[in-house]
């Protein structure tokens, strides 16, 4: 009687895998599954202990099956929108996402003027980076950033309280001079709507909506700081900026420097721990329901390779 010697349920294994569980239990190699042998029928006894053996074969057959390493491989396009500074953040996190899962491909959407959140809503993109929840969209964690108070060099402004600094962007204080500084007339750098810092700094402060008409709208970084820069007395500028991007630029060299908030220097340390408090989250936020992409790049930046990533520049979250 002519049988085939692989066995149905194991058949569908590669050639490969077969050969590593033969090993693992001791048995001789399995032929190639279109090979076909004619073998005389076994003893009883024979017969028992090859299917003993083949049993064991098809235990070791689905634990391998069952191994992590043998999960369902992350596969799809996600895309990331956002405007605010961290950008380089999450180009690092989608890249070293991208080759941890080969078959994931992610893009980001990243523009001063862009509305991360309408984009996700209108389902033009999979995730928005914020630094403030929005109730109809999931919102994940991943790390903090402060929110300094930045002014020029030159400016001996010893510190202000969180009342204060809401005051000055409101417009209630026009001169340096009523908070202890010189006697230079207040110039207020402000950041675009669309951007997630201003709707966290507003926010974190109460004064939503109630921003000075007087100030100067600027989106990207780089001219924020040249302007700081550039206003000498009798004007004096001041503006909110990525606690990141203002301490890079101080330690650069710019002639810029932070101002303490309630006596507390902005620095990583006080932001984790909340003695820094103008600070805001960095946010992950999706459509609420099944999303495996979302779900498996969440969890890498929450993961110790993400986390590194993120304290590059910003805070990462607590260990657990």
């Amino acid at each position: 009687m002519c049988r085939r010697r692989t066995p149905p349920s194991i058949q569908t294994l590669p050639r490969g895998q077969t050969q590593v569980l033969s090993d693992k239990m001791g048995l001789s190699p399995l032929p190639d599954r279109a090979e076909h042998s004619c073998l005389p029928l076994p003893s009883s006894g024979m017969a028992m202990s090859i299917l003993q053996r083949l049993t064991g074969l098809l235990v070791l057959v689905g634990l391998f099956l069952a191994s992590p390493g043998n999960a369902s491989e992350i596969a799809g396009n996600l895309v990331i929108a956002g405007n605010g500074p961290e950008q380089a953040t999450m180009e690092a996190l989608a890249r070293a996402f991208e080759k941890a899962n080969p078959r994931a491909y992610v893009d980001l959407l990243w523009d001063d003027d862009s509305k991360p959140l309408e984009l996700v809503q209108t389902d033009q993109a999979h995730i928005a980076v914020t630094g403030v929840e929005h109730p109809p969209l999931a919102a994940t964690q991943i790390g903090w950033d402060g929110i300094g108070i930045l002014v020029h060099l030159s400016n001996f402004t010893k510190d202000v309280t969180r009342q204060q600094v809401a005051d000055i962007f409101s417009g209630k204080v026009h001169d340096w001079a009523e908070l202890g500084g010189p006697e230079t007339r207040i110039v207020l750098i402000d950041r675009p709507r669309s951007q997630n810092i201003r709707d966290a700094f507003e926010s974190q402060l109460g004064i939503t909506g109630k921003m000075s008409t007087a100030s100067k709208t600027i989106g990207p970084d780089e001219d924020v700081l040249k302007t700081v820069v550039g206003t000498i007395p009798p004007l004096s500028a001041a503006t909110y900026i990525s606690l990141s991007t203002g301490l890079s630029a101080v330690t650069g060299g710019v002639a810029v420097r932070l101002l303490p908030v309630d006596k507390v220097e902005p620095e990583g340390p006080t932001v984790r721990d909340g003695r820094y408090s103008l600070r805001r989250p960095l946010l992950l936020l999706a459509k609420k329901g099944p999303a495996p992409m979302v779900d498996a790049f969440a969890r890498f930046a929450l993961s110790a390779p993400g986390q590194s990533i993120i304290g590059e520049t910003y805070v990462p979250m607590p260990s657990q």
